[in-house]
């Protein structure tokens, strides 16, 4: 008899995500995740009882860098929402802290700077 055309191996990156969330599209953490929100280590470490997958794990290794949710997603290959599930179950379990990037409005313009060099020269 032969195979089905649809076999598993085919079917890898299409079930991938759904049996990594759980059939969860959304988490329930209650942050709102953007793509260039970085993620920071936690104080929490993981343990037995946390319900955590392969992926969970790498992506708490991949927090000490600050990563943003995006390279995140990149570096697992997986799409951004099922990062964000993921990122969401790590976050309840206090595993990861996510920090909003310095916003360019609050970074000092041009010409201040000029002035600061300039009177540090006079100095």
């Amino acid at each position: 008899m032969d195979e089905p055309a649809w076999a598993e191996e085919d079917a890898g990156p299409i079930v991938r995500p759904y049996a990594l969330t759980g059939g969860r599209t959304r988490h329930d953490s209650g942050a709102v995740l953007d793509l260039v929100d970085l993620i920071v280590a936690g104080e929490a470490e993981p343990t037995a009882a946390m319900e955590l997958g392969p992926e969970h794990l790498v992506i708490r290794r991949l927090a000490a860098d600050h990563p943003s949710v995006a390279e995140v997603a990149a570096d697992l290959d997986l799409p951004v929402d099922v990062v964000r599930v993921l990122l969401g179950d790590l976050l309840r379990y206090g595993l990861i802290r996510v920090r909003k990037p310095a916003s360019v409005s609050r970074l000092p313009d041009a010409r201040l700077l000029k002035e600061v060099m300039d009177g540090l020269s006079a100095l």
